[in-house]
């Protein structure tokens, strides 16, 4: 895996608001969830699509950037020295 991309989706009728992350060949969907920050859903999203293309490979170490679509998430490099919780601080409970 390259990189993901996430992209926000507003709400339509049938759904609320969405985040969509893509690699490759694969997408997933994510709902937007108004109790975290934007940066946050984009990374729960990329995470979520990690998960499902590595089966359990290391997801915390992903680095963002935004563009004018949305974000784009690259891995950290092995020979990053940086600890695991340096790329924490956007999850959950820790803004």
């Amino acid at each position: 895996m390259v990189g993901i991309t996430t992209k926000y989706v507003g709400p339509r009728e049938s759904h609320g608001s969405r985040i969509i992350a893509s690699s490759e060949s694969q997408r997933v969907i994510v709902s937007y969830d108004p109790g975290l920050s934007s940066e946050q859903n984009h990374r729960r999203a990329a995470e979520e699509l990690c998960r499902r293309k590595l089966r359990g490979g290391n997801c915390n170490r992903l680095i963002a950037g935004g563009t004018k679509a949305g974000y784009v998430f690259v891995f950290a490099p092995s020979s990053c020295r940086c600890d695991d919780d340096a790329f924490r601080g956007m999850r959950r409970g820790r803004r």
